[in-house]
């Protein structure tokens, strides 16, 4: 099957699932213009199934944007330089139940049955391939290169501000979605207080624009021991690097991986029911007392040069510059390097998100609704926003700030309170229906008061009255005449059916008699 013939067959199947296909909400205006009902802010994976999952639900007043340049929105075109996904190809989830839409649905079409039984995972561009089918198939549009700098109430809405080439535009919306990703609620480590005197030639984020292919014949450092590290580390010396020093904190490189143990439908599906000592116990161990190894394919892939050398025990104290080259002081003596990339990963810190400047201190942290036992204590989880059962803000101060339950975070930073729903593909099969399902309730409700006035003056008849009686029986007797199957059969019929005509009409006349003289 070719990929155009897998998209009718998409097509098709969502005509199938069409019902109820009324679209229902009550449109809202301000300075005359029509208010959003979801502004989705992120175009990746995340974004586009939400979308999708409104649409389903008919909620088409959806608006996506996103700040990076059409087809790179998240990582897998840009700094994601893995070879593989570290998801297993089986995943599924932002197709919501539609075997069409899955991605090994995509793939076979894309490049047959034989090729999907040779992969474990998908390459990153290949999985960016996936997603730019899913969203055209699916025809959801997404306004590229567009940046919310600020989210604030606004009476009974939000109201947000989007930077593009031209200029601010303000926007209401009665719901917001943040669908940023892993740095959705904080952003990237970025060692910028180490670096603050240093030449931006002489060092880079994992997460940036790195040419690799100047940094052949250098000295590079990296400090980082997850995958992004190694990552990095593999490209600088595929690119021929004449040295790669890979420095990390910890006594020794990770071997566990407790995520991969949350794997399984109800730690993903029904996490969020558990108590708050209890989630907080299950993050805590995931998250705080361990930290993620690196992949096994990535460690391999820098294990082979020869030139590759890490370092446990080596967290960096401070960065020099030397002219052309930097000098770094570590617990583990001094480096010099021609190049540095930090590859620290994703903090957590709301105040680092500045489109939730105006509201930030109203929104409740972990910190703010639960104290944990004795010697269970973790600055790091406590940082985390505390969100209600659909992702949605809470306040800080109850009966404070209402309208933060129309702002959702669906980033990395709503695992402690709903675990791997956010900003990971193998939570979406539950997360994205959870979050759908709260946006969908919340606006009904808002307008129940409107919808009853509706129901109330619905007065659409279903039951044909008698006057129409006659049309129905002549149109009925048209139709079997029309009809060849039994013809004679059908001809046998028609006395009957044109003398229930007449009577009809007899019955509909006298009845038009009666209302004269009453009259």
């Amino acid at each position: 099957m070719s990929v155009a013939r897998l998209s009718d067959r998409v097509r098709r199947d969502l005509t199938y699932l069409s019902y109820p296909a009324r679209e229902w909400t009550v449109p809202r205006y301000r300075n005359g213009t029509r208010v959003l009902d979801v502004l989705i802010v992120g175009g990746g994976q995340a974004g586009l199934a939400i979308a999708f999952g409104l649409k389903r639900e008919r909620i088409t007043n959806v608006r996506i944007v996103d700040r990076s340049p059409p087809g790179l929105e998240g990582p897998w075109r840009r700094f994601a330089r893995m070879r593989v996904l570290r998801t297993s190809k089986d995943v599924t989830g932002i197709d919501l139940g539609i075997p069409s839409l899955t991605p090994r649905a995509w793939y076979e079409a894309r490049f047959g049955r034989q090729a999907w039984e040779r992969i474990n995972a998908f390459p990153p561009a290949v999985w960016r391939e996936y997603l730019d089918w899913y969203r055209d198939v699916l025809k959801l549009q997404v306004d590229n290169e567009v940046e919310v700098t600020s989210i604030e109430p606004a009476g009974d809405l939000l109201l947000a501000h989007l930077r593009r080439k031209g200029g601010i535009k303000r926007v209401y919306a009665r719901k917001i979605v943040l669908a940023t990703g892993m740095e959705g609620s904080g952003g990237w480590r970025t060692g910028q207080d180490l670096v603050a005197n240093l030449p931006s030639k002489l060092y880079a984020n994992s997460t940036d624009d790195i040419n690799f292919g100047r940094l052949a014949g250098k000295r590079v450092g990296i400090l980082g021991g997850g995958a992004a590290a190694f990552d990095n580390a593999a490209a600088v010396l595929e690119a021929g690097a004449k040295r790669v020093d890979l420095c990390f904190r910890r006594a020794d490189i990770p071997r566990v991986n407790p995520l991969l143990w949350t794997h399984f439908a109800g730690m993903l599906g029904h996490f969020r029911e558990l108590t708050d000592l209890e989630r907080w116990r299950f993050m805590r161990h995931i998250l705080d007392d361990y930290a993620q190894p690196p992949p096994q394919d990535a460690f391999w892939r820098c294990r082979k040069f020869e030139n590759f050398m890490w370092h446990a025990n080596c967290a960096w104290h401070s960065v020099q510059d030397e002219g052309d080259v930097v000098a770094v002081e570590t617990k583990a003596g001094t480096f010099t390097f021609d190049f540095i990339i930090f590859a620290t990963g994703a903090n957590t810190d709301l105040r680092a998100r500045s489109e939730l400047a105006p509201v930030i201190h109203q929104i409740a942290l972990w910190r703010d609704r639960f104290t944990p036992p004795p010697g269970e204590e973790s600055d790091m989880l406590a940082r985390y926003p505390y969100l209600g059962t659909a992702f949605e803000f809470m306040e800080r101060e109850p009966g404070t700030a209402p309208f933060l339950s129309r702002l959702h975070n669906f980033t990395f930073g709503a695992t402690p309170s709903l675990g791997l729903t956010g900003a990971a593909v193998i939570g979406m099969k539950y997360g994205v229906p959870r979050l759908v399902s709260g946006l969908v309730r919340d606006l009904f409700r808002e307008d129940a008061a409107t919808y009853y006035r509706d129901l109330v003056a619905f007065a659409v008849p279903e039951l044909e009255t008698l006057e129409s009686a006659y049309e129905w029986i002549g149109r009925l007797g048209a139709e079997a005449l029309d009809s060849s199957d039994n013809f004679v059969g059908l001809l046998s019929k028609r006395p009957r059916v044109e003398r229930a005509a007449s009577q009809a009409k007899r019955g509909s006349t006298g009845s038009a008699r009666r209302r004269t003289r009453a009259k």
